[in-house]
């Protein structure tokens, strides 16, 4: 369980790639990177965004297929090819007008540590390296791409009551 007031979280951003995708990338024949991704985190990811949690993905990568994947999802903040995560992390919470202590971020790597040191919930997969451990209050049972996004996401919408508590729930 997460140690931390979910209650007043209000945002879920995430990075991609070793956290809604795993660790590995196989190479299409072109030379997109192709991802996997798992499908109860996008169930949980477009039931919170119908359920009005903010959702935002931060992410260094830059492939359509990702972008495609989270705005059919619901996700309004699909933020790609950001190398000083940060400043996109600054910019979402001002255009929201939400405070560090209602964000949770999910990354797994250092480009993530920056958002994870400012962040009031900062969590990480499993498989996440070990600096981004040793700054997150939340470690999940789950490797990046395995469901560690539906783990976190699941446990905010419990603590706000929102979990399996309506029709919303039972639809995508």
């Amino acid at each position: 369980m997460i140690n931390y007031d979910l209650t007043k979280i209000r945002m879920i951003a995430f990075d991609v790639d070793g956290v809604l995708s795993s660790g590995t990338i196989m190479l299409h024949p072109e030379g997109e990177p192709m991802r996997t991704v798992n499908i109860k985190d996008g169930y949980a990811i477009q039931l919170a965004v119908r359920l009005g949690l903010r959702i935002a993905i931060i992410t260094g990568g830059k492939t359509n297929s990702v972008y495609k994947r989270y705005t059919g999802l619901g996700v309004e903040d699909v933020y790609m090819g950001c190398s000083v995560k940060i400043n996109t992390y600054d910019g979402l919470l001002k255009k929201y007008n939400i405070k560090d202590d209602e964000v949770m971020y999910m990354g797994d790597d250092i480009p993530d540590y920056e958002i994870m040191r400012r962040c009031g919930c900062p969590v990480c997969p499993a498989d996440a390296c070990p600096d981004i451990k040793d700054i997150s209050i939340y470690i999940s049972d789950r490797n990046g791409g395995h469901g560690c996004g539906r783990d976190v996401i699941e446990q905010v919408l419990r603590a706000q009551g929102k979990w399996l508590n309506g029709r919303e729930a039972f639809g995508w």
